[in-house]
């Protein structure tokens, strides 16, 4: 029993001591592993997190959620919950108008190399002043389509509509606090009309709230003009859950323009040799003519990677990665340094609502400073968006330098595969 004491007491030592020189940056989260054991590493990094960023993080390490608390909220039929790995990038430099800093970025992921893939890219971005970003769109939608008897009838709709508009507008906006109205945009397919109602949801992510603003708008217009039918609340062109040009086009959610200028030594030193001009040209080969001749909508590396892992950990809607992860890479080559941005177009995030409120994703938020309402309304979300954009970035930069260098397939088998194929 003395025996184990002692070694208990000793294994604490050196974890306090490691956690101290995590927290005063000699020892950076990605080195933890070769101070202690896998089961230690988590703890220092845990402890060290709390102290850097003042939260505490105490249900992450337990899988364990209050049920009673998301009964009618989170999920059906539950019998359970699922464990996924938390890692965290960072320290990453925002340079936006909400997300001011050096942020770590909580990221869910069972995919070996993706958090080291976004770490070494935040590392070259805040080696080279940080990431700009900015937020140039804001919009959720719901489009819901109507059906006329004839094209004379689509043509009197449309009159009607934008001759009622700020009323209609206003009704939707009736049904709630915390959201705002701010547009309706129609489309027409025959005697087929959708009308893409538009509303700033505050910090909320907000498709509960422009379903039920845009019900009762639209029990409005079937009152006032009879000859139009309401078929579906959503007509597919909102568009939700899918991949769609509108989105790229018109934007839902947040879009989000995140930029960075990597200098040359920096891309060599960071990247094992890495130059501008060799990544500027794979990015125009493989993220825009190769994505044109597969016939994708989507000319990036892999936004997919970095939205789902943060969509996880931050309690966001799994099922929106498939539009919050669409967009563009940019390149250009500066002297010797590369110019690189991405672009999203419809990045679908909120910071109240939804499993935000889950005890670990509530923690994961807490960690950006962006957990709960903002102040003003709506900046919490913004926020979030800005930073995720950067990391989308980070990794985004890293993975170009590594495939400009051909280290894709030999970080996975360090860091993916713990077994001979």
């Amino acid at each position: 029993m003395t025996g184990s004491k002692g070694a208990e007491k000793a294994r604490k030592a050196i974890i306090d001591d490691v956690v101290k020189k995590v927290s005063s940056g000699e020892v950076p989260l990605n080195k933890v592993d070769e101070y202690v054991d896998p089961q230690g590493a988590a703890e220092v990094r845990r402890l060290a997190l709390e102290r850097i960023l003042g939260v505490e993080i105490r249900h992450a390490k337990s899988p364990f959620i209050d049920y009673s608390a998301i009964v009618g909220k989170n999920a059906e039929n539950v019998f359970g919950s699922v464990s996924i790995p938390m890692g965290a990038a960072g320290p990453l430099e925002v340079n936006g108008k909400h997300a001011k800093g050096k942020f770590y970025v909580p990221m869910a992921t069972t995919e070996g190399a993706l958090i080291a893939s976004v770490n070494r890219g935040a590392k070259a971005i805040t080696s080279s002043g940080g990431a700009t970003v900015r937020v140039i769109g804001n919009m959720m939608t719901r489009g819901p389509v109507f059906r006329l008897e004839s094209i004379s009838d689509v043509e009197d709709f449309l009159d009607w509509i934008e001759k009622n508009k700020e009323e209609i507008l206003r009704i939707a906006g009736g049904t709630t606090n915390n959201g705002t109205p701010k547009g309706i945009m129609p489309f027409v397919l025959g005697n087929n009309v959708w009308l893409r109602f538009g509303y700033d949801t505050g910090d909320a992510m907000g498709m509960n709230m422009v379903t039920i603003a845009t019900e009762t708008a639209c029990s409005h217009i079937e009152e006032k003009f009879a000859r139009a039918r309401l078929i579906a609340i959503s007509g597919n062109l909102c568009s939700d859950k899918k991949e769609s040009f509108v989105n790229s086009l018109f934007g839902r959610g947040k879009t989000v323009i995140a930029e960075a200028i990597i200098p040359g030594n920096v891309l060599s030193e960071i990247f094992n040799g890495a130059n501008a001009m060799e990544i500027n040209d794979l990015n125009l080969r493989k993220n825009w003519l190769g994505s044109a001749r597969a016939g994708s909508s989507k000319y990036n590396a892999h936004f997919a990677n970095s939205i789902a892992a943060m969509f996880i950990a931050t309690g966001q809607d799994p099922a929106q990665v498939v539009e919050s992860s669409s967009g563009y890479t940019w390149t250009e080559v500066r002297g010797n340094g590369l110019y690189i941005s991405v672009t999203l177009t419809s990045l679908e995030v909120g910071t109240i609502g939804g499993g935000t409120g889950l005890p670990v994703q509530r923690e994961a938020l807490s960690m950006l400073g962006a957990y709960g309402s903002g102040e003003p309304k709506g900046s919490n979300s913004l926020k979030l968006a800005e930073i995720m954009a950067a990391a989308v970035l980070s990794g985004e930069l890293n993975l170009l330098a590594a495939l400009s260098n051909r280290e894709l397939g030999k970080a996975h088998k360090r860091l993916g595969r713990n077994t001979k194929a």
